[in-house]
C-alpha cells in the first residue's frame, strides 16, 4: 500500500496537492484527525485500497507530535509512506489570505494573521522536517501540480536527489537541504545575445564552459554531494534537496543544476526543478 500524507501551512497549496493525488488515482481524505491515522489506514488496507492520500493540518494540535512514531510503525507494517510538507514564506501566505479573504483556521478572538502563522508553524514543527518540504512561495499552481506529479513518478528505492535552481533576489528556498551560491561566476546576462536565453540553451552552456572557474566550482559541488550522499542515505532520508542559486535564477544556476542532474542520474533517482523558469 502506498500512503501519501500532505501537510503544511494554511494557504501553502495543500488542497492543490490533494487534488493532484485524487486525479492520479489515490483515495483521498481531507483533514484527517491524527489519532485516527493508523486505524483509517488499516481499514482502507483491509478494503483493498493500494494508493491512499490524506491531508493533516494544524487543527490536530498537540497530536501532531505523534506523527513521526506513527510513520515508523506504518513502515514496519510494509506501508510505503511519503510525507509532503508544503511551506511558504509568511509574506506569500499573508498575500494569499488577503486575496481570497479567507480566515485562518486557527483564527479566534483578536489574534492577528501573523500570530496565527507563528502558532501554526509551532504546532507543525514535529513533522516539518520529517517529510519532503516544498516551498511554494513563488510557485504558480500549475508548477506545483507538475512538481507533485514528478514526485509521485520517481523511484524511491534509494534517496531521491532533487536539484533546484533559484534566484537570490527571491530568497533562498525554504525546502533546500544544501545551498550553493554561484553568483561569483561570470554572468551570461551581460551578453545581450544571451540575456533572453536560459541555462538550458547550448549557447549559454558554451559561454560558461569557456570559463575554467565554472568547471572548478561544478567539480567541487559534485564532489561534495558525492562525499556526503551516503551519510544522508544512512540518515534514512527519502529526499535530499540541493539548491543552486544565482542572481536571477535564469542562467548560471540552471546550467549547474542540469549538469549535476546529468552526473547523478545514473546512480540514484533525480528530480530537477527550475524555480525561476517554472510556469
Amino acid at each position: 500500500m502506498q500512503l501519501v500524507l500532505v501537510s503544511g501551512l494554511s494557504g501553502s497549496g495543500k488542497s492543490i496537492a490533494l487534488k493532484v493525488l485524487e486525479d492520479s488515482g489515490y483515495y483521498c481524505i481531507d483533514n484527517l484527525p491524527v489519532k485516527l491515522l493508523q486505524e483509517t489506514v488499516q481499514l482502507l488496507r483491509d478494503a483493498g485500497n493500494v494508493r491512499v492520500a490524506m491531508s493533516i493540518d494544524a487543527r490536530s494540535g498537540g497530536a501532531l507530535a505523534l506523527i513521526p512514531g506513527y510513520l515508523k510503525d506504518l513502515k514496519l507494517q510494509g506501508v510505503d509512506v511519503r510525507l509532503l510538507f508544503l511551506d511558504a514564506k509568511d509574506q506569500a501566505l499573508i498575500r494569499r489570505f488577503s486575496e481570497t479573504r479567507r480566515h485562518h483556521p486557527l483564527a479566534q478572538g483578536n489574534i492577528t494573521l501573523e500570530e496565527c502563522l507563528t502558532r501554526e508553524r509551532d504546532l507543525l514543527s514535529p513533522i516539518a522536517e520529517v517529510g519532503h518540504r516544498i516551498d511554494t512561495s513563488e510557485l504558480q499552481p500549475n508548477a506545483l501540480r507538475s512538481w507533485i506529479r514528478d514526485l509521485l513518478e520517481v523511484d524511491r528505492r534509494s534517496v531521491v536527489l532533487l536539484f533546484e535552481s533559484f534566484a537570490y533576489k527571491q530568497g533562498v528556498p525554504l525546502d533546500a537541504d544544501l545551498v550553493f551560491d554561484v553568483r561569483c561566476l561570470p554572468n551570461p546576462f551581460y551578453d545581450p545575445r544571451l540575456r533572453p536565453l536560459s541555462g538550458l540553451h547550448p549557447d549559454v552552456a558554451a559561454f560558461l564552459e569557456r570559463e575554467p572557474q565554472v568547471g572548478n566550482m561544478l567539480a567541487d559541488i559534485r564532489g561534495f554531494v558525492e562525499t556526503w550522499l551516503p551519510a544522508y542515505t544512512r540518515d534514512n532520508r527519502g529526499y535530499l534537496t540541493v539548491a543552486v542559486g544565482c542572481t536571477g535564477g535564469q542562467h548560471r544556476s540552471v546550467y549547474f543544476v542540469e549538469r549535476l542532474a546529468e552526473h547523478f542520474r545514473s546512480r540514484t533517482p533525480v528530480v530537477v526543478r527550475h524555480r525561476s523558469l517554472a510556469e
